[in-house]
Parts: structure tokens; C-alpha cells; sequence
């Protein structure tokens, strides 16, 4: 059964985080924060914990309620707003993936610090070979001593640099590419042997280029069962890609605002643009586009909390494959219609196309998506 309406619940994360970012969240203090070192706000990140957000996807034990549609309300008001605190990397990947497979002493000891916003994860995966391939992992874990001993790199982590904690996969048998004999690992950022290059993205965010040499972690790091970590890494990235799902809806729908209300009042041949027939057909275009990304997300949403792995990978590329579509359709004309201030670095709109770029493209662009889709059908 599909779920069109927002429960209580649901209708009071949106309420809360629209009036967040309208009142809260201003574009100059966002440009600002994502020029610091940290790339965002420590005490916006502690008004996140204290309106409940950092729980949302985790277990009602450590403070935390709500799945994947609830994550992704959230996320559509954060893409409205442009925020660039790290939600998407310590809760939906870092914590999201240690409350389905962390043991319960390593959930006890992070997940609460989490939800009160004193603990930031990051989620190192990604390598410089993996492109989308998800089981592309040669960092290696050894045993060792009663522990283990890491050794590789990680490419591109989302706030890998300001991270307390890192949520590492490493392989400990089979080929490169093989889905067998990876391992997660919990490991404390500034662990010897951990060293990190931390860096702006091309859309205002962070991400941080991780080498480990010689990691030395005990026992009690490993998170799951050793060798059997692929399932639980495909489910992080499939919620991770469903969060950017529900973000792209309200960068979008941001865009199609922004373009409005420009066409309202720059004026050619003494009157607005938005007057101009053709413009105004281009615009439609625009609403269409993000209608048919809201509807199809709206309609497989609830399908990325499902215990069948093909229904919850085929409802992930269904929305990312249409997002992908949606997002180049809106960015675009959004970008031709504003002109050149469309690209200023003192203007929104140019901010709000390169993260919606990057959207499209992280966790599967659409060709990938497509393809995996019709694999699944």
C-alpha cells in the first residue's frame, strides 16, 4: 500500500525544519561556514540534536524513531535551505550503519553521543578504483595479535575530516571486486597510523582523502560478522541515496523558486521576462519535472525500509534514475534563465545547481542506476 499523507509525526519534522531554515539559516552565513576549516556550524549542529533530528533512522533505545521516509522529509527541508552540516554522513551512513550491525556495546558507546550531537561519524568506503562498484574495496584487514591491522585508502569521505569516529571497510579475502570477504570496522579517527586530507567539495560540502597504515584496532572494533559486511554496506548506500532523493526534492523545488521570482523582476524590452511565452513554457517545464520526481519518490520511498534487498534496490534506482533526470532538466534551464548571475558566487541559485550535480552523481549516477533497475524488473 502507498503512503501519500504524513503522519503527525512526519508533518511536525517538516513544519519544524521549513521554519528552521527560514528563519535560522541564512544563504551568507551558510557561504560563510562553508569557507571555515570545519565546513559548517558546530551550534547549528546542537540545535539539530536538540530538536530530535540526529535520532531520525536510528533505534528508539539511544533516542532515536522514524525510517527512510521520514529521513528523506527531513532532507527535502535541508536541500531547501542548502545546509551543509553533515547529517547525510554521521547519521544516515556513519550511524545508520553501526545501528543495523554495530554490536550493542559499540551502539552503546556511539549512537547516544550521536543523537546529542557530541560524536560525528563518517562513513569510508569509497576508494579511488570503486567508481560505483560497491564491493571495489582494497584496503585490507589482518588478524593480528587478537586484533586487526589496517591498511589502505579512502577516497572522497564526506566530512571524513571532521569525523570522531570512522566507519571503514576493509577486505580480508577474495578478489577485489568480490562481494565476499569484506569486513566494517569502528576506528577512532585520530587513531596511529589514520591520516587525513581534508577538503572543500565543488558544491560548499567537505570530504577528505583517508590513508591507513598500520591501523591497529582490537576485537571489539570489528562491527558484524567478519567477512560478511557486503550486505550491510550496499543497505547504507541504497539509505544514502534515498536521504539524497528526499534532499533533491527540495533543491529543486528551491531552484524552481529562485527562478520565479528572478523572471518577475528582471526586466528586457521594458518588462518582465516571465512574460515571455517560451519562458514561461520552459518554466512549466520546470514544475513538471519536479512533480514527477516528487510522485515517483513519494511512491517507492517506503519501499527502502522493506526486508526484500530487490525491492529495496529496485525502489533506490527508481528514484535516483528520476531525481538524476529531474535534477539536469531543472538545474539547467534554472541556470540558462537566470543568465549570467546564475553563476555568481554572491547568488543562490549557482550554489544550489552544483550540489544538485553532485546529487545526481554520488551513490549511482542514472545510467548506473538504469542499468541496475533493469536487472531488478
Amino acid at each position: 500500500m502507498i503512503d501519500l499523507e504524513l503522519s503527525s509525526e512526519q508533518q511536525l519534522i517538516k513544519e519544524s525544519a521549513d521554519r528552521f531554515v527560514e528563519r535560522d539559516y541564512p544563504f551568507n552565513d551558510r557561504r560563510a561556514a562553508a569557507k571555515s576549516e570545519q565546513g559548517f556550524r558546530s551550534e547549528i549542529w546542537k540545535t539539530f540534536a536538540e530538536l530530535g533530528w540526529l535520532g531520525l533512522g536510528l533505534p528508539e533505545d539511544v533516542g532515536g524513531f522514524g525510517g527512510a521516509k521520514d529521513v528523506a522529509i527531513l532532507s527535502e527541508s535541508l536541500g531547501k535551505g542548502l545546509v551543509n552540516e553533515p547529517f547525510l554522513a554521521s547519521v544516515v551512513l556513519g550511524g545508520g550503519t553501526l545501528a543495523r550491525a554495530g554490536t550493542p556495546a559499540q551502539q552503546e558507546d556511539v549512537l547516544p553521543a550521536l543523537v546529542a550531537g557530541d560524536m560525528l561519524l563518517a562513513f569510508a568506503h569509497g576508494e579511488r578504483q570503486s567508481r560505483n562498484d560497491i564491493a571495489a574495496v582494497m584496503t585490507t584487514a589482518k588478524s593480528q595479535g587478537g586484533g586487526y591491522r589496517l591498511d589502505g585508502a579512502k577516497s572522497v569521505v564526506l566530512n571524513g575530516d571532521t569525523a570522531d569516529r570512522l566507519v571503514v571497510s576493509a577486505r580480508m579475502a577474495g578478489g577485489e571486486r568480490d562481494e565476499d570477504g569484506l569486513s566494517l570496522f569502528l576506528v577512532d579517527a585520530d587513531a596511529a597510523g589514520v591520516s587525513r586530507r581534508g577538503y572543500a567539495t565543488n558544491d560548499g560540502s567537505r570530504a577528505a582523502e583517508i590513508v591507513f597504515d598500520g591501523v591497529e584496532v582490537s576485537s571489539d572494533a570489528l562491527i558484524g560478522e567478519e567477512g560478511a559486511a557486503y550486505p550491510v554496506i550496499e543497505e547504507t548506500v541504497d539509505r544514502g541515496a534515498a536521504a539524497l532523493c528526499g534532499e533533491a526534492l527540495g533543491l529543486m523545488a528551491a531552484l524552481n523558486d529562485l527562478t520565479i521570482d528572478y523572471s518577475k523582476t528582471r526586466e528586457q524590452f521594458g518588462q518582465p521576462i516571465g512574460k515571455f511565452q517560451a519562458l514561461q513554457h520552459r518554466m512549466v517545464d520546470m514544475f513538471v519535472a519536479l512533480e514527477e520526481a516528487r510522485s515517483l519518490t513519494t511512491v517507492y520511498m517506503n519501499d527502502v525500509d522493506s526486508d526484500d534487498r530487490d525491492e529495496r534496490r529496485l525502489a533506490v534506482s527508481a528514484m535516483k534514475v528520476q531525481i538524476g533526470k529531474s535534477g539536469r532538466l531543472i538545474g539547467q534551464e534554472a541556470i540558462q534563465l537566470h543568465g549570467g548571475i546564475g553563476m555568481t558566487e554572491e547568488y543562490a541559485a549557482g550554489h544550489y545547481f552544483k550540489r544538485l550535480t553532485i546529487v545526481a552523481r554520488l551513490f549511482g549516477d542514472v545510467d548506473w542506476h538504469l542499468e541496475r533497475f533493469a536487472s531488478l524488473s
